[in-house]
């Protein structure tokens, strides 16, 4: 299914519906309004080179309705980071793709301190050219028969690009991932049905249209079921997102458990209790925010997981099926198997390999790099890089990055596993970021970041009771403000420099 073109059936079909309702601008959009809007741009957007088209617009109305507007052009969009390094994004994702235009926001520009850089076209500037001739042709089209209006904007393959993402970079320099039309479909269709997700829902998307969760789960699962959404361009606003969804009632919401705990630290008692299904993913979610939000709401915070190049849920709990802890089932249409890491051979029940993924939803691979495809794709099974385990009853537990197991005295140690124990002991409110430090001299040893002081000897012999002695951290540094991405996730390189550096400055200082 071709994404923009079931954009357009679903705007046709619910006209007055209410499609988007944009907390940041005030501004509120019918499907009918949408449609005309989206047709417009996409009639600006022809002017512009064949290919990739650069998108670098907030969560907003204006960014949800451009990337369709991209695909009925006949144009690729490309999602561009703008909360780390919008410059240098830009640059990159230009010169990687081969593309010169960007539709950027001049107020967002402004706001981040970013130059207008060579190819960038302000969508204020766009919208100012607008005329009341485009606007009357683009009502006009908008009013054609469904077939006939279909046939007047680009039509496609499914297995054309749909989007062009970037990794999330926290390991290595971010790869471009192209996703196609059934990458995504699959995946929404998938997982809507798993979970239950129809056109009545309302859905708060206030997570970035640049990254794979945001894109397909706030942007594009609404568009595709004629949902209303809900948008505000700030994840980290936690205030005004806890008062968003108080006063809209949303029924829909996905995050990260970074975000989750800075909306339940800022809410009210029941303000997310019009939620009928909430979704923590991109990292594994702790017990005490799943708590936490059941007595402070009393709503079930459910735990998934997914990654870029897999557009992107392959397993998430649900209300009928749901193992705290684990990422919950695998979804129908994606198959997953668990591979030892060091035979290749078939995991048995309950042991711990490579989390490989296949399906429809699995990308076809990197855009212009054989050479790291080839390292992750085989016999259309994608090596998420990730380890884990399958329980008897089919749920899938996550044991962290297959980076972020250490060697430590010839044993392979889950940093995760010991970030978890770490967790469970650490006062509230005191963050914590486990990491291997190399010593060619002394070997690999585990070292955790802390964002405050800790009685570090009553917490090494608590921890002692749940780990053998090996994985146990030989050293705690504070970090204050442990580095986080715009996703929501720790930035595990950034935490292991800082954590490098203060270990030399300590050692230098002896």
């Amino acid at each position: 299914m071709l994404l923009h073109q079931q954009f357009v059936r679903v705007a046709k079909r619910n006209a007055a519906k209410l499609a988007i309702k944009d907390r940041t601008t005030g501004s509120s959009v019918t499907f009918s309004r949408g449609l005309i809007g989206a047709l417009i741009l996409s009639s600006k957007f022809q002017k512009y080179d064949k290919g990739f088209i650069g998108i670098m617009i907030p969560t907003s109305a204006g960014c949800a309705l451009a990337s369709a507007a991209a695909l009925m052009s006949g144009r690729i969009p490309v999602m561009i980071n703008y909360s780390t390094g919008a410059e240098t994004n830009a640059r990159y994702a230009q010169k990687k793709c081969g593309f010169k235009t960007i539709i950027a926001s001049k107020a967002l520009l402004d706001k981040i301190g970013c130059p207008v850089i060579d190819g960038m076209v302000l969508i204020e500037d766009l919208m100012k050219s607008v005329t009341t001739a485009d606007k009357l042709k683009a009502a006009l089209r908008s009013k054609l028969p469904l077939n006939l209006l279909l046939s007047t904007i680009h039509k496609g393959d499914e297995n054309d690009p749909a989007v062009m993402l970037f990794t999330s970079g926290s390991e290595k320099d971010p790869k471009a991932v192209p996703l196609t039309h059934r990458n995504i479909s699959s995946n929404i269709k998938s997982f809507s049905n798993y979970v239950n997700i129809t056109e009545s829902d309302v859905i708060l998307s206030n997570l970035v249209f640049y990254h794979v969760f945001g894109l397909t789960v706030n942007l594009w699962v609404p568009f595709y079921h004629g949902m209303t959404m809900i948008t505000y361009a700030n994840p980290l606003d936690f205030q005004t997102i806890s008062n968003i969804a108080r006063e809209e009632k949303p029924t829909l919401m996905v995050g990260t458990p970074s975000f989750f705990w800075g909306y339940l630290q800022k809410s009210e008692p029941g303000d997310y209790k019009s939620f009928r299904l909430m979704v923590a993913g991109a990292d594994k979610c702790p017990d005490a925010l799943r708590e936490g939000f059941m007595k402070k709401h009393g709503v079930t915070l459910l735990e998934g997981y997914g990654a870029t190049e897999t557009s992107p849920v392959i397993s998430v709990n649900s209300h009928e099926f749901n193992r705290p802890g684990s990422t919950g089932k695998v979804i129908p249409g994606v198959s997953v198997r668990i591979e030892n890491f060091e035979t290749g051979e078939d995991c048995r029940t309950g042991e711990t390999g490579k989390v490989m993924v296949k399906g429809d939803s699995v990308m076809k691979g990197y855009f212009d790099d054989p050479e790291q495809t080839a390292e992750v794709l085989k016999d259309g099974w994608y090596n998420t890089g990730d380890m884990g385990y399958l329980d008897e009853d089919g749920y899938l537990w996550h044991a962290g990055r297959f980076k972020r197991f250490a060697k430590i005295g010839g044993e392979m140690v889950s940093l995760v596993k010991v970030e978890n124990t770490l967790e469970k002991l650490l006062p509230e409110g005191i963050k914590c970021c486990v990491v291997e430090i190399s010593d060619v001299k002394k070997g690999s040893y585990i070292v955790a970041a802390v964002s405050a002081d800790v009685h570090k000897t009553e917490i090494l012999r608590k921890m002692l009771k749940e780990l053998p002695i090996i994985s146990l951290p030989r050293q705690f540094v504070v970090i204050e403000e442990l580095p986080m991405m715009a996703t929501g996730k720790i930035d595990f390189r950034k935490v292991t420099a800082m954590v490098k550096d203060i270990m030399e400055n300590t050692d230098s200082g002896r």
